[in-house]
């Protein structure tokens, strides 16, 4: 049984009334979930507690669940829907992000720039690097943002993420490397090459 049909007997045993079958759903996932919502406010103790809240309100539409997606891309589509709406209501901006600067494919380009990332000079860049990356994630509209943040930063695939923003395959992918370009556009304006992408959408 895969981890999906695992999970849509959970939701059907919920859906029965069976509460301990939810409690299992929320140790599999909590942690994925407090994860999602860091990425949206700053505080751990706030994203655990939107994270709940998440939760609380998935317990309350579960009777709804008609399983045309998996239900964590489902869950997925809550913690991010409650996570904006808290930023939204406390006029909050949200957490820096770390794109991780050493995974080869994403930035070679940049990582051969630093040469050595350990001296004191390379972390300073490093530093400034990430600042960029940062500031052009923020400035992304959030259809952008949410898209690849779940991509580099959660792993999801292209389905997974179309599942959770309700949205096809294809716009998918267009998002991401739309947001791809903007933030190779900003290093572009400080490092002669950028993220050393081509130019084909990948």
């Amino acid at each position: 049984m895969t981890a999906e049909e695992s999970d849509l007997v959970l939701v059907k045993r919920v859906q029965r009334g069976d509460k301990s079958a939810f409690d299992l759903l929320v140790r599999k996932y909590q942690h994925k979930v407090v994860k999602l919502v860091l990425r949206y406010v700053r505080n751990p103790a706030e994203a655990e507690d939107i994270a709940q809240e998440a939760f609380i309100k998935a317990y309350r539409a579960l009777p709804q669940f008609r399983g045309d997606s998996a239900f964590y891309t489902w869950m997925y589509r809550i913690a991010i829907n409650t996570a904006k709406n808290s930023l939204a209501s406390r006029d909050r901006s949200p957490i820096r992000y770390d794109l991780d600067l050493t995974d080869p494919e994403e930035s070679h380009g940049v990582q051969t720039k630093l040469q050595d990332p350990d001296t004191p000079e390379g972390m300073a860049l490093t530093e400034e690097i990430r600042g960029i990356v940062n500031s052009a994630i923020d400035a992304l509209p959030e259809e952008l943002k949410t898209a690849i943040v779940l991509r580099e930063l959660d792993g999801l695939s292209y389905e997974e993420i179309a599942a959770a923003m309700e949205c096809p395959v294809g716009t998918v992918r267009s998002r991401i490397f739309r947001a791809r370009e903007a933030i190779d556009k900003r290093l572009r304006e400080v490092f002669e090459g950028g993220l050393g992408r081509t130019e084909e959408m990948v």
